[in-house]
């Protein structure tokens, strides 16, 4: 919906709030300042509060993403880290535990499974799905078998595998080629393939960002939520959004620009450049709420 518009500077020159493009997004932003109790800021991790980087295994949180939100959480119900990635490696690629103003943190891990709680300190997960060892068993061999596979990588996710084709020669090209033969691969393991930015992630069903972050928002009682992402794999947490948007909570819906993805940029409020654009919101919104 297009770049994100800031309002006049503050009395040190820093940027103000920025303006949503949609009138639900300004009635989130809106519910959010005047309740900040009441609200909850729930944010992607890949793309969003951390770089897209190669190897997943170098991603790390920007260098001001934690100082943002111990600075904006406290004013807050809560602060949720949505990721595919397993919790606890969320909060060490993160930063996140021991950080003084992130005691309302919790990261809701491989789409709901896990969470961990700033408060404890401790991951609770539900039982693993039989199916990702299975394909993680077959994977290497599966690979070996398909020309397009030259240049992947496969990342170990416990409770799901994820297949890159980021460093292929052609990343593209291989993601093509390999989306369908993964389908099959993980339906005979009663899986399934979740697209996201030159990656392919086998994992179970019937679990998503969307019905973690909405259990989640009902769980702690959320009259508002500002929920930010950057890949599709927050397209149904967008629509969690929108649909309770429609049943009468207030809600902002927040693109960390890409290039590659548009379908969020196509349905967010407000637009912004990548993970420094979201600090620069998380920072802005801290100032404000002070």
């Amino acid at each position: 919906m297009g770049d994100p518009t800031y309002a006049q500077p503050d009395r040190a020159g820093r940027p103000g709030l920025p303006e949503p493009v949609t009138s639900a997004g300004r009635d989130g932003l809106a519910a959010l300042l005047a309740r900040p109790d009441r609200s909850v800021v729930a944010l992607d991790f890949d793309g969003t509060l951390a770089a897209i980087v190669p190897d997943p295994e170098q991603a790390r949180a920007h260098p001001d993403a934690v100082p943002a939100l111990a600075a904006l959480a406290p004013r807050l119900r809560s602060v949720a880290v949505v990721t595919g990635r397993p919790a606890g490696v969320a909060v060490r690629y993160g930063g996140f535990a021991g950080v003084p103003g992130l005691e309302h943190l919790v990261v809701l891990g491989h789409y709901g499974a896990e969470r961990w709680d700033a408060v404890t300190g401790t991951v609770q997960a539900a039982e693993p799905h039989p199916g990702v060892a299975a394909v993680r068993a077959e994977l290497p061999g599966f690979l070996d078998a398909i020309d397009a596979w030259r240049g992947t990588w496969i990342e170990e996710k416990g409770r799901a595998v994820a297949v890159h084709t980021r460093r292929a020669r052609d990343p593209q090209a291989a993601f093509d080629a390999l989306r369908a033969p993964l389908a099959e691969l993980a339906h005979r393991h009663g899986l399934i393939v979740e697209p996201g930015r030159m990656v392919l992630e086998l994992r179970p069903p019937g679990m998503d960002k969307g019905v973690a972050l909405a259990a989640y928002l009902r769980e702690v009682g959320a009259e508002s939520v500002l929920y930010a992402g950057d890949d599709l794999g927050d397209l149904p947490a967008f629509a969690a959004v929108e649909k309770l948007r429609s049943d009468g909570m207030a809600g902002l819906l927040v693109c960390s620009g890409s290039a590659e993805v548009t379908e969020l940029s196509d349905r967010a409020d407000l637009v912004v450049d990548g993970p420094g654009g979201v600090v620069a919101l998380l920072n802005a919104l801290a100032r404000h709420l002070a």
